[in-house]
This record gives C-alpha cells, structure tokens and sequence, in this order.
C-alpha cells in the first residue's frame, strides 16, 4: 500500500482496495466491499458541507483511518484518499476474516456463519475490535491496525459496481454507482436502498 498511490480520488482507489488486508492486532480482514465518498462534490459524504471537527482527518493526510459513531451505538471505519486539503475517502463495507477467526467469533457472537462476521461496515469494525478512538490512525505506518496488499495467490476479479447502501444524499437512484464489491464473494452484504424517516 502506497501513500501516492491513495492521495487520488476515491473513485480510482475504491476498486483498488478489494482484495487488501486490513488488520488489527491479531485479525485480519481480506476487503471485499467498499463503497467511495467524494466530500464536498458528494452529497453522501460527511463532508459534503464543508470541513468540521468530526470529519477533519477527511481533509488530511491520505492513508489514514476515518472512523464515525453511527446509529448512537456502531462504529464504521474508512481509508482517507486524495491529496492533503481534498475530502474523500473510501467507507470499508465489509471483509472475509482471514486470521484471528476465534477472536473475531468471540466479538461477533451474533453471527450464524462465519461469512458474516465482518459483512457489514459496523460488523467489520467490531470483528477486527477497532474503537472510535482509531479515527486519525496512520494505517501505513506498520502499526498494530494498518493497511496491506492482498495475497498475491488470490488474484481479484474485475469489481462489480452499484449504488451505495442506505446513503440519504443519493436519493435512491442509481447517480452514484460508487459502491464496489468482489463479484460472488459470500461476505457481500445486501444491497439496501435509503428509506427517509417518516416526520411525526
């Protein structure tokens, strides 16, 4: 994994990072779903309305972790990408566990099959046990949680695409087929389109 090579558009790195590992002390997550944010230009994104304490390592330095609290009780990680002052990064949607199996069962009791430990942007985060306090992590600097290629041995096919999941900003349709996914892989989660709550 190249620090250059993610300071481009999320929409280049993305598809790119289908197959890479992410790990977490004794976890290791093999990426097969991913879906792109392009900040400011992106209504979906974080930072769609500009630069904030919450979303401010968006705007930084590319190769590290933007982690969020979400539905007051999960937490979901990203990569930052494009150059230093330019929003995006890429949402890490769900993952095969490749190491670190019982460990990852014993955080995700819940799960009926293995395939579904880390299916799931929120899932992913706690099979591989990263907290909210990770956000701003270097993931290429060797670290217990960082970022590496995949394995030579499992080549990855061409990626599908199709619209995010569960994103307000793109209002159902099909405007923004940023989301990737290793075609046939079983830890794919479902695709489910944004239902707008209802006002009292």
């Amino acid at each position: 994994m190249d620090r250059a090579a993610l300071g481009r558009s999320s929409l280049e790195v993305a598809p790119g990072l289908l197959g890479a590992h992410l790990v977490h002390g004794d976890v290791r997550v093999r990426l097969t779903e991913v879906e792109a944010y392009l900040g400011e230009l992106d209504p979906g994104s974080h930072a769609f309305r500009g630069r904030t304490p919450r979303n401010a390592v968006m705007f930084g330095e590319p190769g590290h972790l933007y982690a969020y609290f979400t539905y007051g009780m999960h937490t979901c990680v990203n990569v930052v990408c494009s150059p230093v002052g330019t929003a995006s990064a890429v949402l890490l949607r769900a993952g095969e566990v490749v190491d670190g199996l019982e460990l990852a069962r014993s955080r995700r009791p819940a799960s009926r099959t293995d395939a579904d430990l880390a299916r799931g942007p929120a899932r992913l985060a706690t099979a591989l046990g990263i907290p909210l306090a990770a956000n701003g992590a270097d993931l290429l600097a060797g670290g217990e949680l960082r970022l590496e290629p995949g394995d030579a041995a499992r080549p990855v096919p061409a990626a599908a695409t199709g619209p995010r999941t569960g994103v307000s900003g793109d209002g159902g349709s099909i405007r923004f087929p940023w989301r990737f996914w290793i075609p046939g892989d079983t830890t794919v989660s479902s695709y489910k389109a944004h239902v707008p709550k209802r006002r009292a």
